[in-house]
């Protein structure tokens, strides 16, 4: 059975573009219709907040250890799948794209940056007492302003910004904030041409020239803002797409070699182990055993 892609519920919050739910809800499918503990691709950013229990949670098939205090960031577009069996207790916090344009033209934020691409990254940010207690504080304090009646959406926009600053200042890893708002506005322009156009161009030549810049500045850009190079990031997003279409559509390695422009599945069978280290099939042998 092929893996469900998951939806924002835009009629159950009103258009306001963001839900908080209680993890433990999750725990039987019929509030949403699928097993959330088999991978499933979503198609908004997701926070899960751990209060109690521990485990591992799975993101794009990496496998990611959870205790008391985690805050687990899933991208748009990214394969995932919770773990129940420690019975952990928390809040699941949905909000899309649209939710975040709001954000930004209100107030300033730091831009959402493609890191997840580079294989050091790690989707958990383990949170110490104090930053435990606080993130609990706001986490609460937007339920309770989405709950109330006539509520004011940009209080709910305050709120999740001042949670979204706190937890931003704990990763100092995400160098991205070097960037300059022209750079920004760059490497976003990037990102959404490679995931336009990945399946037909992977010479990041063809993507500098379509922002009007030269390989190298496109480089420096996605040095600054990932630890990658342009030529990397377009073979990571290629790696993680590939992989997401092999297991959430079950697209055999014939037809991805054909949607993705190799010549032949021998040629597409060894880029695939270069970059990974193994086998189409036994990629999906690992993952679906």
């Amino acid at each position: 059975m092929a893996i469900p892609n998951i939806g924002f519920n835009h009629h159950k919050t009103n258009q306001a573009e963001l839900e908080i739910i209680e993890l433990s809800n999750l725990y039987t499918r019929s509030m949403i219709g699928h097993d959330p503990q088999v991978p499933h691709r979503v198609s908004f950013f997701m926070l899960v907040y751990i209060e109690l229990g521990e485990g591992e949670h799975m993101v794009d098939f990496n496998h990611y250890r959870f205790g008391p205090g985690s805050l687990i960031f899933v991208q748009r577009e990214q394969v995932h799948s919770f773990d129940f069996s420690g019975q952990p207790q928390g809040k699941v916090i949905l909000f899309t794209q649209a939710f975040l344009d709001k954000v930004h033209a209100n107030m300033r934020l730091p831009n959402y940056t493609p890191t997840h691409l580079n294989q050091q990254h790690n989707p958990i940010l383990q949170l110490d007492s104090t930053h435990h207690a606080r993130s609990h504080i706001l986490i609460d304090q937007i339920q309770t302003e989405i709950n109330t009646p006539a509520s004011e959406p940009l209080i709910v926009m305050y709120l999740f910004s001042a949670l979204a600053l706190l937890l931003h200042r704990l990763r100092p890893a995400l160098s991205h904030d070097n960037l300059s708002a022209e750079q920004s506005s760059k490497l976003a322009r990037f990102f959404s041409l490679m995931q336009q156009h990945v399946q037909q161009v992977r010479d990041a030549n063809w993507y500098a020239g379509k922002i009007h810049t030269t390989y190298k500045t496109l480089n420096q850009i996605c040095k600054l803002a990932t630890g990658l190079t342009a030529k990397q990031m377009i073979d990571a997003y290629t790696i993680v797409e590939i992989k997401r279409r092999l297991v959430v559509s079950k697209t055999t390695t014939q037809q991805l070699a054909n949607d993705f422009g190799f010549e032949d599945s021998s040629n597409f069978v060894k880029y695939f182990k270069n970059q990974t280290e193994l086998t189409p099939s036994q990629f999906i042998k690992h993952h679906l055993s």
